[in-house]
């Protein structure tokens, strides 16, 4: 699938799969940045991405940044949409520090990972009653209820 990508930083690389097996692409810092405790802040990612239509792009946290940084992305998940590919829509990885020291990040450091997701949308069937049973709530499967 050919993406049309551009960077804001030309010596920074191009976000990269780290092996064959990778099914998400790194995502780097543009700049440093110190996160304090508590705070949050968003990150350049140095790239504006065009998601190719009937998909969405969307941003998580690598594996080791909670453990290593005591970052997490503030929003969970991010997602992109097809349309925002403008020129000033950088990519933004927006940190949360959660650890009681500041945190600082270096200019090319590894922070997400992102993927590209098959989507589809919604032709609403508006319904007066569902078929099924009612399950039981939050956690009803486990034995959880309130």
């Amino acid at each position: 699938m050919k993406v049309k990508i551009k960077r804001i930083d030309k010596e920074l690389p191009l976000p990269q799969y780290q092996t064959a097996g990778a099914v998400a692409f790194d995502l780097c810092a543009r700049t440093d940045a110190e996160i304090s405790p508590g705070e949050i802040v968003p990150v350049p990612a140095n790239v504006v991405v065009e998601v190719p239509e009937g998909y969405m792009m969307m941003l998580a946290a690598r594996s080791s940044l909670s453990k290593k940084k005591g970052l997490r992305l503030a929003n969970g998940v991010g997602i992109f949409d097809q349309d925002y590919c403008g020129p000033d829509d950088e990519v933004m990885i927006i940190l949360h520090n959660f650890k009681n020291e500041p945190c600082q990040i270096k200019r090319g450091e590894r922070l997400a990972q992102a993927i590209f997701v098959k989507i589809d949308k919604a032709d609403w069937e508006e319904v007066g009653e569902m078929a099924q049973p009612t399950r039981g709530g939050i956690g009803s499967t486990e034995g959880y209820r309130e």
